[in-house]
């Protein structure tokens, strides 16, 4: 089984005509994911391969019933996109972009609490659930059907991590990269309590990094609601305070947000932590049932 991703989705991709819209597509449909159509304002009656081109979210839902959104629109433009598409009734929506800006998104935050949709991102590779279907940049070749679900802040180590669980011969449920900006739409515990709830998902790796509270506020969702065993790897060890590192969120603040503050969270609650990210495998076969 998986979550977020499956059999039933319907993708429409926003910027689908670009460069990298384009080419994620095919890859996206090419593994196996319905891509029902795509947006680009003002070329609507083109194709993109086969996929229409609709000038709205709106008017592609209506006539594909897409359910779930992928988004390749720049920056100024992507908070705009994601609102487009709850607009439209779109259940799921990934946002890839990089570099949105932080007051949009705190605008998409507070519009979409009182939405059912469900936002992926922003600046995040996607989410895939292997053999099944992927939306984002996830490479599928790394990933296998298994019992383990993954999230992570980090896309590059979504990437690394997995590798190294399909190469140990562990497969995956779905594999979620959050994105590391400040305001996302998906945080860890909303990660933990879909697997929790997936009963083909025995166990969980869990992926974060410097800055912020979110890994301490997983560590008490983890002892008070979660059964299934977690692994967790907390990448900037080595960080040094006050220096943003990679993604916007990633910057310790006094003794506050530091990988060692963060692996002790974990610890307290009996999670493993693994201290580099090819340990985190490792571990994972360790707490398999």
């Amino acid at each position: 089984m998986s979550v977020l991703v499956g059999d039933d989705t319907r993708l429409v991709v926003q910027g689908i005509t670009g460069k990298e819209g384009s080419f994620h597509t095919l890859r996206n449909r090419d593994y196996g994911t319905t891509v029902v159509a795509g947006v680009t304002p003002g070329k609507a009656g083109q194709d993109v391969d086969g996929i229409p081109v609709f000038d709205t979210v709106a008017e592609a839902v209506e006539a594909t019933g897409a359910n779930t959104s992928l988004v390749f629109v720049p920056p100024r433009f992507s908070a705009e996109a994601i609102l487009e598409s709850a607009d439209a009734g779109i259940r799921l929506a990934v946002c890839v972009t990089e570099g949105t800006p932080v007051a949009d998104m705190a605008r998409v935050a507070a519009y979409l609490r009182g939405s059912e949709t469900m936002l992926v991102g922003p600046n995040c590779p996607g989410v895939i659930s292997p053999g099944v279907a992927n939306v984002g940049i996830i490479p599928g070749e790394v990933t296998t059907p298994g019992p383990v679900g993954l999230v992570s802040r980090s896309g590059t180590l979504v990437y690394q991590i997995v590798h190294e669980l399909s190469q140990r011969g562990i497969g995956q449920s779905t594999c979620i990269g959050i994105g590391g900006d400040p305001i996302i739409g998906t945080d860890f515990i909303t990660a933990l309590r879909l697997f929790q709830d997936d009963p083909e998902t025995k166990a969980v790796a869990l992926v974060g990094e410097i800055g912020g509270d979110d890994e301490e506020k997983a560590a008490e969702h983890i002892r008070d609601h979660v059964t299934k065993p977690v692994v967790a790897y907390v990448a900037g060890f080595t960080a040094p305070p006050g220096k943003r590192m990679g993604h916007a969120g990633a910057i310790i603040t006094g003794s506050k947000g530091t990988a060692q503050a963060k692996a002790e969270a974990f610890e307290a609650v009996g999670v493993k932590v693994a201290r580099n990210p090819s340990q985190v495998a490792e571990l994972i076969s360790e707490v398999l049932p």
